[in-house]
């Protein structure tokens, strides 16, 4: 007879549809802990530490369950593909006897306690003490898609249908990077609460944003102004308060725009709303790479799928650089090489400007960010400081607010 510990190995062994966790670091570790029952003690033991360690560093230490059938949730494999794609309906019934065969299979090998393992262990007499001084995670719950059998495989498709699947359910940015979405581990947190002032701008942004996820005619969006007035900042936070509606973010670097139509092939059939994003665009007059943004933008061959939009943020309107030799060159068609470089900003259906603020808006910034302004008198002298600060560093913004009112905050600058 076997035990539940082999059992559970060979439950883990078989799984077909939803195999690719085991790939995964720690279920994977996990896996070789229940193969280890039959092992001898040393590799049984070191099985056991490397696979505690694992659950410890990843935050499951209090919930095994959670771990595996996480795990499950955010797996890429022939049925999450289709439902994200929205075609449940045309799944082979070999397909979703599978799929519930697996789920059940992952929901037995989570209930598996580290004292049953212990107890199953086919050299347990040679753990003699060792056995009751080894760490023991908790088993814990499940995550919600997987606490009902029954209804597990159709709330799994639901998820897909609204989430996407693999990488695109569990992370919300990216980066093409080799010809390939990778995705950002660690993204910028920012809010849109955390950013002070520009507020009609933004506005502009967030309704641009909310008509592209409801399916609203939308436009795409250059940000252009002065450096550190929050462009790039309001993109990402755009994402931040919108990726629980099915946004994601791709950030292209301006180097590979000729690589944008092998990008929207990859993302172009999931049921999330991607968008784009350009940082810091600019060209010089030699560049002959922004006819490729101008193709993605209007007019080449390759349309831009309807789940897509670009947010490309620069420091200038044009984002051609243009000197007075290129106006006094010898060209015999001046005008149309003009229009030529003009050409390429007017494509962004959606253009915003982020000026440099006056004294009086950047000292507005500089009080909302501050959050211990006692009195008038307090207020005078905060208000010197943060002009004085702004001046040494050659102008105001609120990249420069925030990094005053940080230095105060920290003992830096004293206000008398």
């Amino acid at each position: 007879m076997i035990s539940k510990t082999q059992e559970a190995a060979m439950l883990m062994s078989s799984l077909s549809i939803y195999k690719g966790i085991i790939k995964r670091t720690v279920p994977g570790a996990y896996y070789r802990l229940l193969c280890a029952v039959d092992a001898p003690v040393h590799d049984f033991l070191r099985a056991w530490g490397e696979f505690v360690a694992l659950l410890s560093d990843r935050g499951y230490a209090d919930s095994l369950a959670k771990c595996l059938t996480e795990a499950a949730l955010f797996d890429e494999n022939a049925f999450s593909r289709m439902c994200a794609a929205g075609k449940a309906d045309e799944l082979k019934k070999l397909t979703v006897d599978a799929v519930n065969r697996d789920i059940s299979a992952i929901n037995k090998i989570s209930r598996i306690r580290p004292i049953d393992i212990i107890s199953d262990y086919v050299n347990k007499a040679s753990l003699g003490s060792v056995a009751l001084s080894l760490p023991k995670w908790e088993v814990g719950e499940p995550v919600e898609q997987f606490r009902n059998e029954e209804k597990a495989a159709s709330l799994l498709a639901d998820y897909y249908k609204h989430h996407g699947c693999g990488m695109f359910a569990r992370y919300r940015a990216f980066i093409w990077r080799g010809g390939s979405i990778e995705p950002v581990v660690f993204p910028d947190t920012v809010s849109l609460s955390e950013l002070k002032g520009y507020e009609y701008q933004r506005k502009q942004v967030v309704d641009n944003t909310t008509a592209f996820i409801n399916g609203v005619t939308c436009n795409n969006c250059l940000l252009y102004g002065d450096r550190g007035t929050g462009k790039s900042s309001t993109v990402k936070a755009i994402l931040n308060s919108y990726y629980k509606d099915g946004l994601r973010m791709v950030e292209m670097p301006k180097d590979r725009l000729g690589e944008f139509p092998i990008l929207v092939d990859k993302i172009a059939g999931l049921p999330l709303k991607f968008i784009i994003f350009i940082d810091d665009l600019s060209f010089s007059g030699e560049d002959k790479s922004y006819a490729q943004l101008k193709a993605v933008l209007e007019g080449g061959l390759a349309a831009r799928p309807d789940n897509t939009l670009i947010y490309a943020t620069s420091n200038r309107r044009h984002l051609i650089k243009e000197s007075f030799s290129d106006r006094d060159g010898d060209d015999l068609h001046r005008n149309d090489s003009m229009q030529e470089t003009l050409s390429l900003s007017d494509r962004f259906g959606l253009s915003i400007n982020f000026g440099k603020p006056d004294k009086n808006e950047y000292l507005k910034i500089v009080f909302s960010l501050a959050d211990d302004i006692n009195d008038e008198e307090y207020e005078k002298r905060l208000a010197a400081s943060a002009e004085k600060w702004a001046l040494e560093r050659g102008g105001r913004s609120p990249r420069c607010a925030r990094q005053f009112i940080a230095a105060v905050k920290a003992g830096l600058i004293k206000i008398d």
